[in-house]
């Protein structure tokens, strides 16, 4: 396995991006990830992803700026190398100033199981009220989704198997249903 496929790991202990190593050489990974994630997320349309990162803002950042766009971006990965931005653009109107906050989250979620949705939507919606990705940023993003830490290494791994070619494991390509 090249240390490409394992870009995603980068920082991590070495024994953990071993672990992962060794699952990509036999090809087990797919098949873990997939008893610990059985379905994807019912999520499709930007109306239905606007209107869950809402109702997970309302529960979870009450007092947090209001968001004016949330959608899918089909290029966000491969143009930025980015899974999710949220940005804040401020504009003029008559004599106020107004602030339109957006969050676009890559492609590759929308065919991802729910705990990885909810992962990186608690990352942008962390950054409504925390620019930097500092110990405070790290807290927000946990009391959003309290499994935080787990799912972000789970999403990394993933993304290893997606880079290394490994199979598609949710959505059309890849469906498995429960039994």
């Amino acid at each position: 396995m090249t240390a490409a496929h394992l870009k995603y790991l980068a920082g991590y202990p070495e024994n953990l991006v071993d672990q992962v190593r060794a699952c990509l050489g036999d090809g087990s990974l797919g098949e873990r990830l997939l008893r610990r994630y059985p379905q994807p997320h019912t999520v499709r349309n930007d109306g239905a992803l606007y209107d869950y990162v809402s109702g997970l803002k309302a529960s979870r950042l009450k007092n947090a700026p209001p968001l004016s766009k949330v959608v899918w971006d089909g290029k966000l990965a491969s143009l930025r190398n980015a899974l999710g931005t949220h940005t804040r653009v401020a504009r003029v109107q008559g004599g106020k100033l107004r602030t339109r906050r957006e969050i676009r989250i890559a492609d590759v979620f929308r065919e991802a199981p729910p705990e990885f949705l909810a992962m990186i939507v608690a990352h942008e919606l962390a950054h409504l009220k925390e620019p930097d990705h500092d110990k405070a940023f790290y807290q927000l993003c946990c009391h959003i989704e309290p499994a935080y830490h787990q799912l972000e290494f789970d999403v990394r791994a993933w993304l290893c198997w997606v880079e290394a070619g490994g199979a598609a494991l949710w959505g059309a390509a890849g469906a498995n249903p429960a039994p």
